[in-house]
């Protein structure tokens, strides 16, 4: 069970919760962007048997990227390996919606010996199962995907067909919309064995609100709920 976390309180309660593996991320609410390095750090420092991948993305939108912001990525990949990363989390396309195949080399072959998730990028291509291929020919270790559609139950029929087309050559892992009530006909019927979800709650924040405004974003946070990742977490174990 991976849990997608921004934060240091997510990953408290997504770990305490009894997820086996933590994507982490800046930005949740703009997909997820790249962590910083001190946020990794300090995860890592205090669950060092827990795998950490970390997002590598820049900017939020689409997954075309110039020259200058894979160089940017780049250089992310390397100071986060030093401090706790154990995998990253990348997705490049081409403007025709195709897998950009050098630029997710330069993401392997700079993050090696480490691995490598291709994330809901997947979901934009135009080919679900010329990319599958492709990444596979890559090296990917897995696919993250909604099945091209904004949650994975609404996406089961073509992730289905991705985990029996991949067989053991790459993971496909469903995500987006999982929870503790579809999570075990998401795994009946696609067959997965690796899950992805945010079990998020939203919460207030305590503090005063700022004298001036600060962001578009209203006086409130959602974090990873430790309950909710252990229905998830449950669930899974229950269908085994």
């Amino acid at each position: 069970m991976e849990i997608c976390v921004d934060s240091l309180q997510s990953a408290h309660n997504a770990v305490k919760g009894g997820a086996t593996r933590l994507e982490v991320c800046s930005s949740l609410s703009d997909g997820g962007l790249t962590p910083t390095s001190g946020l990794v750090h300090t995860i890592k420092s205090q669950y060092s048997k827990i795998s950490l991948y970390c997002m590598i993305r820049i900017k939020p939108g689409n997954f075309v990227y110039t020259r200058e912001e894979m160089d940017a990525m780049l250089f992310d990949v390397k100071i986060l390996s030093q401090n706790g990363a154990d995998g990253f989390v990348f997705g490049a396309l081409t403007e025709n919606y195709e897998i950009h195949n050098d630029f997710c080399r330069e993401i392997i072959s700079t993050a090696a010996p480490k691995r490598i998730t291709f994330h809901r990028a997947f979901d934009e291509v135009l080919s679900p199962f010329v990319a599958l291929e492709e990444l596979i020919t890559l090296g990917f270790e897995r696919i993250l995907t909604s099945g091209q559609k904004n949650t994975a139950i609404d996406g089961l029929d073509l992730i289905q067909k991705l985990v029996q087309v991949a067989g053991n050559r790459i993971v496909v892992m469903p995500g987006s919309g999982i929870n503790s009530t579809n999570i075990l006909e998401i795994q009946k019927i696609s067959g997965a064995k690796e899950f992805h979800a945010s079990a998020k709650m939203r919460i207030t924040e305590k503090c005063a609100e700022n004298k001036v405004k600060m962001s578009e974003r209203e006086s409130f946070l959602f974090v990873a709920s430790e309950d909710l990742v252990k229905q998830l977490v449950v669930a899974i174990r229950t269908a085994r």
